[in-house]
């Protein structure tokens, strides 16, 4: 166990040397911890230190509380999840009716997604003040793309209708349902669900970089996240839940079966599944300005692992499926990051432009190429490692982004056409 903990602790140590970490990481084997320790700021204002007991937006991690309470009324008969979700919605938030619970759960409604480029949800409306209806009436109750259960998109309307579900079915808040049934019964007395206006003690702030500096991240209203996103919760809180799931708690052994069962593109309620080491992995990611959170669990084996961050430096999959692979005995690579080569400005120029107004923009400024967000607010800079391939200066990214001309001649990023002048 030594020897495990000491290459553990290496690798970490050795990836954490390329990126500037804020967060918490905490490996636990069989009760046993391998590995816990906190990074960075928690906030830079107050020069306060994160410590492994600080609290965390954990992002998408969320669903799976979600989903858990959808199964908790399931088990107390108070709704039956193949019926259509509009059994169980208000009759002012009627959705296609061929939509059932169990495919919001899934991903697989085929509800329009609004997280995308074109709408002026993300940086736009979602700084606004919260209004339910208007949030569903304008970005939620549109035409289905595809019919349900037939494709899987990944796409927060679904967890945000199970939310409303949860408030219409028991008649509790979405906040009071999950502190009543799952937070108090479990002890998880350092989770909360954020709704943008409500202090929570002990609370990370979230940064991001823009240019080179840390600034605090820029401003999206929690309640929009309800279902999908806003719990906070810490490594403790967390490593509880993990006990209620590998031990079968509270939900009945029905439940439970549906509830892990796997469904399209692997995922089953709220948690993804892959069958890795012999084993069965369950996991989930969280994603979001100044969020990077990521935890894996293996019930079988009891290893459980939790990446909890408030800014965007590293990969937390990346790094989650090393720490994996270390536990598991394989051998892996050390960590290294994108080589940069360089290119003259003039070509640098050649990718500059907006390919999609007020969303996606490249500018060169001071010899330096910058991927500009927020109606050019937020300079995300990105520099060059193969031909029209770029990754982000200060973030460990997998997948370098394209910059690419189409078959008509046309520089393209992310699908989008470059604007002619």
């Amino acid at each position: 166990m030594q020897e495990l903990q000491s290459r553990l602790e290496i690798y970490i140590n050795k990836y954490l040397d390329w990126w500037d970490f804020y967060g918490v990481i905490q490996v636990t084997n069989k009760g046993e911890v391998l590995f816990k320790n906190a990074y960075g700021f928690a906030n830079i204002e107050f020069d306060i230190k994160n410590d492994i007991n600080s609290r965390f937006s954990i992002a998408s991690m969320s669903k799976q509380f979600t989903a858990f309470a959808i199964m908790l009324l399931y088990d107390e008969k108070m709704l039956d999840i193949d019926k259509p979700a509009n059994y169980y919605l208000p009759d002012d938030m009627q959705i296609d009716e061929s939509i059932t619970v169990h495919h919001l759960l899934t991903h697989t409604s085929g509800l329009h997604n609004f997280t995308n480029f074109e709408d002026d949800f993300f940086g736009g409306y979602n700084r606004m003040n919260y209004s339910l209806d208007y949030f569903f009436r304008n970005y939620i109750n549109k035409k289905p793309t595809t019919p349900a259960g037939t494709a899987f998109d990944y796409n927060n309307s679904n967890y945000n209708l199970l939310a409303w579900i949860i408030e219409n079915v028991s008649g509790e808040s979405y906040v009071e349902f999950l502190r009543n049934h799952l937070f108090l019964p479990l002890q998880m007395m350092n989770s909360d669900v954020d709704d943008g206006c409500k202090p929570i003690k002990n609370r990370s702030s979230n940064y991001v970089k823009d240019f080179n500096k840390t600034v605090k991240c820029p401003y999206f209203n929690e309640k929009f996240s309800i279902g999908a996103g806003a719990i906070v919760s810490n490594c403790e809180d967390l490593y509880k839940w993990y006990t209620c799931l590998r031990d079968w708690k509270l939900l009945s052994e029905e439940a439970y079966t549906r509830f892990f069962s796997v469904n399209q593109n692997n995922y089953c309620y709220g948690l993804e599944h892959h069958y890795v080491y012999g084993t069965d992995r369950y996991s989930h990611g969280g994603d979001h300005l100044g969020i990077s959170t990521y935890m894996q669990s293996y019930f079988d084996e009891d290893i459980c692992i939790i990446i909890l961050s408030n800014n965007e430096a590293i990969n937390q999959y990346r790094l989650g499926n090393a720490i994996s692979d270390i536990i598991h005995h394989v051998d892996i690579a050390a960590p290294t990051k994108h080589q940069e080569i360089q290119i003259k400005e003039s070509q640098l120029e050649t990718y500059c432009g907006t390919y999609l107004k007020d969303k996606i923009e490249v500018q060169l400024i001071d010899g330096k190429l910058y991927f500009t967000r927020f109606t050019g607010n937020f300079h995300i800079e990105i520099y060059p490692v193969g031909e029209g391939r770029f990754v982000r200066r200060y973030y460990d990214q997998i997948a370098p982004y394209r910059i690419v001309e189409n078959e008509n001649g046309e520089m393209s990023f992310f699908g989008y056409v470059k604007e002619s002048l």
